[in-house]
């Protein structure tokens, strides 16, 4: 049968050049290694390397196997470290992923939150597009993160935070409607207007509903950069959609005005996301759970613009 120190020495044999340097590294006499090898591909009854001089290369066996391999070691490492920490101090290293709308309203009141009331855990919070965070949840790159789609992500532990209205926004000087800002502005007005949207989960989301509306926006500038996209829509050259969490910083200044969106109103949820098929550690349960109590205590505060699920 195979055990988890076998597991341990092939991955060391993968991360290194050769099986002498995985033996050098590991401190494991080079004949023993390459016996548990043989001993492993026995019993799997497939190749698992191909050997020479130059080295060894994993197979297409190989490189399936070393990917499980890592779960499994990575699994245990966490129930180990769950383990020792039962009945103490919750303590740990949490990677938080947040797009980066999110992360203007949440990262600072969450960051506070854990080091007050989880003193022993150290949060690494990591701003990036939803496409990248999905990736990075799938991975292991970060433990837990903020979606706002969960399109391809069926296999995925997601709780419904909230759902967030968006609106449309236009610089002060350059408001192209007859009714003024803050009058509810039906879809269909805005499809003459010149668009500045991004090219992803948001984008997505308004195509949806102006899709099952039968409305083209006419979009001049495609670009994933929320910071610049407000630049640009502040200095008048276009107009653009966002959830008011993302635009609250240039309306706050004067810098940019908004309207609600109707016929249809179009909403967006928010969704706390992380991996079923690793183990969560107590911290990054816990960090979890603060997320959820900062998130709410934001929304009923009027500082994040939503509505609870």
């Amino acid at each position: 049968m195979i055990d988890i120190r076998q597991l341990r020495y092939f991955l060391a044999i993968a991360d290194a050049p050769s099986i002498s340097a995985a033996a050098q590294n590991i401190g494991v006499a080079q004949p023993s290694l390459s016996q548990h090898i043989q001993r492993m591909e026995e019993e799997l009854g497939v190749k698992l390397m191909d050997r020479s001089p130059r080295g060894t290369l994993l197979t297409q066996e190989g490189h399936v196997f070393v990917e499980h391999a890592r779960r499994i070691c990575d699994s245990l490492d966490r129930c180990i470290a769950d383990m020792r920490e039962l009945g103490g101090v919750v303590r740990g290293r949490v990677g938080f992923g947040m797009p980066p709308s999110c992360s203007m309203v949440m990262s600072v009141p969450l960051a506070e939150t854990v080091r007050l009331e989880l003193p022993e855990v150290r949060l690494r919070a990591v701003e990036a597009m939803s496409g990248y965070l999905k990736t990075w949840i799938e991975d292991g790159t970060v433990d837990i993160g903020f979606l706002y789609d969960l399109t391809d992500a069926g296999h995925l532990r997601a709780t419904h935070v909230m759902d967030e209205e968006l609106f449309f926004y236009s610089a002060p000087d350059a408001w192209p409607l007859d009714t003024p800002p803050g009058t509810p502005v039906p879809l269909a007005e805005l499809q003459p207007l010149d668009m500045i949207l991004p090219s992803n989960g948001l984008r997505n989301t308004i195509e949806g509903y102006c899709s099952k509306a039968g409305i083209k926006l006419n979009v001049v500038v495609e670009m994933d950069a929320m910071t610049q996209i407000k630049e640009l829509v502040a200095r008048g050259s276009g107009y653009t959609i966002f959830a008011p969490v993302a635009a609250q910083d240039f309306v706050q200044r004067g810098e940019l005005l908004r309207a609600p969106i109707v016929a249809p109103t179009m909403m967006r949820p928010v969704y706390l996301v992380s991996n079923p098929a690793r183990v969560m550690t107590r911290a990054c349960r816990a960090v979890e759970q603060v997320t959820l109590d900062v998130a709410r205590e934001l929304v009923q505060r009027g500082i994040w613009e939503g509505s609870l699920v």
